[in-house]
């Protein structure tokens, strides 16, 4: 019997959130590409197995799943030292584009090549073969146009191979993986699950569970916002706009490069700077600490209005809802833009996470609580989580 590990993975815009097994391995990779050559020059080569894999991810990819075939990436954190680096562009769709299907092999080839996973999965000199049931989700209004549909079939029925390259520790190993089952939920409701159960999907937040509530999850990419009442998510209301913070991000970069002439590597830098704990809003310009306050302020603060338009023509066509949660990595960064502008205008009951991490990874904790439980319901035949002993 093949022995199928649970993956719960959500391939944000800003980065890769994975929950492997048991929760026995955790995983975030920053989402950012870059086209490579099969021998990239490393210096010190021979010290390439004591570095950290993560930052030396370097991989071929095949797929039938993929536009371009064959094709090799430098992945992450390698990537944004890149002149060639991409990331997600606003207006595509996630189910659409190679990089989505990029950074899920890639994470869940990262995970299958631990020796801690030798016990799972057959290994046949340098090629091992990984079963996945996985959880992922889409943005709503992808699912709403039935795009889940096309992307659960690129993965299921397929063999797609990572071959690492020049990474260190992995160099040489190659990892073909299958799905035992997919499941693409939709974010909106992904979020509602994680807001009021636990792993066991038992409920937790009984002050919550029967309240008509909105939750925005902002995206790099897009805004989803989903209505909960009487513990569903309303399909017929619930929304999906092309408004994220990647483009908010990318004018912040440009507009540095041109005032103060600091080249960022990614718009997760941008990120790093506005929310940060000490020196939030600084750059260092030729070694002196800089303000960039100016630049981030008038950027953040019109790209709130937006959001906060988004909620009040929402919350007007849904006049009993008692509550809004704001999730998602955006949510972060315009956590007190937005949360001003209520103040000062209409008032609504509005509430963010202030554990940054929980927002972050509520994506992957909800998939994972979601994975889990259908694997218990179905479990014909079973995922494995322990070995089977011999004997």
């Amino acid at each position: 019997m093949t022995n199928s590990r649970i993956a719960a993975v959500d391939v944000g815009n800003d980065s890769i959130k994975a929950i492997f097994g048991e929760v026995d391995y955790q995983l975030t990779i920053p989402n950012i590409i870059a086209r490579d050559t099969e021998d990239r020059p490393v210096i010190g080569i021979e010290e390439l197995d004591t570095k950290n894999p993560l930052d030396g991810i370097h991989i071929k990819v095949h797929s039938p799943a993929l536009k371009e075939n064959n094709a090799i990436y430098r992945i992450g954190n390698l990537a944004t030292k890149s002149n060639n680096a991409a990331e997600l562009d606003p207006g595509s769709s996630k189910s659409e584009e190679d990089q989505t299907l990029v950074m899920l092999f890639a994470t869940l080839a990262l995970d299958a090549v631990r020796a801690e996973n030798e016990k799972f999965f057959p290994r046949m000199k340098n090629v091992i073969d990984a079963n996945y049931t996985l959880g992922t989700g889409l943005p709503l209004r992808e699912v709403k146009e039935g795009k889940d549909v096309g992307y659960r079939s690129k993965l299921i029925g397929s063999v797609h191979q990572v071959e690492f390259l020049v990474t260190p520790k992995y160099q040489g190993l190659k990892v073909n993986i299958k799905f035992n089952e997919v499941k693409v939920y939709p974010e909106g409701f992904a979020a509602f699950i994680n807001l009021v159960m636990d792993n066991n999907l038992k409920i937790i937040n009984k002050d919550l569970i029967d309240k008509r509530i909105l939750i925005q999850d902002i995206g790099g990419l897009s805004t989803d916002i989903a209505v909960i009442k009487n513990r569903n998510v309303d399909d017929d209301k619930a929304q999906g706009f092309n408004l994220g913070v990647s483009e908010s991000l990318e004018a912040i970069r440009e507009e540095i490069r041109t005032k103060h002439g600091v080249e960022l590597d990614s718009r997760r830098d941008v990120v790093e700077i506005i929310t940060r704990k000490n020196d939030r809003n600084h750059i260092m310009v030729k070694g002196s600490r800089t303000s960039v306050h100016d630049i981030t302020d008038r950027i953040l603060v019109e790209l709130a209005k937006k959001q906060y338009r988004l909620l009040r023509n929402v919350w007007q066509r849904n006049s009993q809802t008692e509550i809004c949660y704001f999730v998602g990595g955006g949510s972060i960064v315009l956590k007190e833009y937005i949360k001003t502008l209520n103040n000062h205008l209409d008032g609504y009951n509005i509430e963010f996470f202030e554990d940054e991490k929980e927002s972050i990874w509520m994506m992957a904790n909800a998939y994972y609580k979601l994975i889990t439980d259908f694997v218990k319901k179905t479990e014909k035949p079973k995922v494995v989580q322990e070995p089977v002993k011999k004997g």
